[in-house]
């Protein structure tokens, strides 16, 4: 019957179970009339007072709003699950060519690469295929564990090596990580610098590490009669060969010291400040002093900080199979990390060997430093972007170019 619903019916005079289908706009038009040829007169027909539009409508209404409280409360009681698109930070790979070196078929494969952190969460999705070693320095744990806060490792972890919503720079690794930092009552994440120290000679000794990747870093204390023993072990480390790469520190803008963090400020130490999507040094990204400690200045290529690299709203694994988003030196570290680690994979001939020094560190930072996309003046040092901005595969390239000898 829906084909009635927008007519009106009008029922005879004489008999009203007669019923005439009229036009609603017909209705009240020349009644007299249709009454005389009908046969009416001089009764006149009326036409049925029906409200079967207004209870559709009420009834309507009243099925809405039972709708819209139906899904409040399974959106509440967490029932009804929506599937949102996650963003992604791929935009960070394509600016530093990490894609294009990816698409040339380089993975990091063959290179050791070991990370001092808060520890892993391996029972995340996106890195159950990761060739994983572990070392628990924190507490007595033997299975991987992520001792910090949101997960910081896991989530430095995923910048490298995941496999899942965004895949990680250099997926082709062998990993090791070392959980020396955790959560404290001051809402970061933090640890004793001799624990840090072990850790790293761990990297160094037991996991025979080809790059050491810092995502962390202390106060420089320019009273200090001896260096920290954070410090001791990174110097011991790059001056065997070991590449070191190290966050600048995120204490940037007004209350900037103008020192980079510690063991990032040690010269053979790889420096890495950070950027965002519009290739601005971020404003938290510590700046560098080119004044050492001991008076003296630092020379190319070792000024501090070397080079910056995307750090601000990048997506990675974290806790609970979920995926974060963080900001910050750490992240920046770690795409400088895996774009050495494709590098040394084309070129083995500078990964670390028994009786290494660190010359070949000193060739390879050379090549760092007439790769990069400057951001100020190029072929000057600046404060705060470094030599430039991280590009993966320039850098391979001149390396390639000019076989640098060590």
């Amino acid at each position: 019957m829906d084909e009635l619903e927008h007519v009106e019916f009008l029922p005879e005079p004489e008999d009203a179970r007669i019923l005439s289908a009229i036009d609603p706009a017909a209705v009240g038009f020349q009644g007299a009339w249709r009454a005389e040829v009908t046969g009416w007169a001089p009764l006149q027909a009326a036409p049925i007072q029906r409200r079967r539009r207004q209870r559709a409508l009420l009834a309507n209404g009243f099925m809405f709003a039972i709708f819209i409280s139906a899904m409040f409360a399974i959106w509440n009681s967490g029932l009804l699950i929506v599937e949102l698109n996650l963003p992604t930070s791929e935009w960070a790979n394509e600016t530093t060519q990490l894609n294009d070196a990816s698409d040339a078929g380089l993975t990091g494969v063959g290179v050791r690469v070991c990370m001092v952190d808060t520890g892993i969460d391996s029972t995340h999705d996106a890195l159950s295929g990761v060739e994983l070693t572990f070392k628990d320095l924190r507490g007595a744990a033997t299975a991987p564990v992520d001792y910090g806060l949101i997960a910081h490792g896991t989530l430095m972890a995923g910048i490298l090596v995941a496999d899942g919503h965004q895949t990680g720079a250099a997926p082709g690794i062998s990993l090791g990580v070392a959980a020396a930092l955790g959560a404290d009552d001051d809402g970061g994440n933090s640890g004793d610098e001799r624990t840090v120290a072990e850790a790293i000679r761990w990297c160094q000794d037991s996991f025979e590490a080809d790059i050491i990747s810092l995502s962390l870093g202390g106060e420089q204390d320019l009273d200090a009669t001896r260096e920290g023993a954070t410090a001791s072990a990174t110097r011991r480390a790059v001056d065997s060969g070991i590449f070191v790469v190290a966050a600048a520190g995120n204490d940037g803008g007004s209350e900037d010291d103008g020192l980079v963090s510690v063991p990032a400020n040690i010269p053979r130490v790889i420096t890495v400040g950070a950027t965002n999507i519009e290739g601005q040094v971020w404003e938290n990204s510590s700046r560098g002093s080119q004044e050492r400690g001991n008076g003296e200045m630092r020379t190319h290529p070792h000024q501090k900080p070397e080079v910056v690299a995307p750090g601000v709203q990048i997506i990675s694994t974290g806790s609970n199979n979920a995926w974060y988003s963080s900001s910050g030196t750490s992240d920046a570290t770690v795409f400088v990390t895996a774009a050495l680690a494709l590098l040394l994979e084309a070129h083995p001939e500078y990964k670390p060997v028994p009786g290494s020094d660190g010359t070949c560190i000193d060739v390879i930072k050379t090549a760092l430093m007439n790769s990069v996309e400057p951001l100020h003046e190029e072929g000057v040092h600046d404060d705060r972007s470094g030599y430039g901005e991280l590009r993966a595969v320039n850098w391979i390239d001149e390396v390639t170019a000019t076989a640098p000898s060590c």
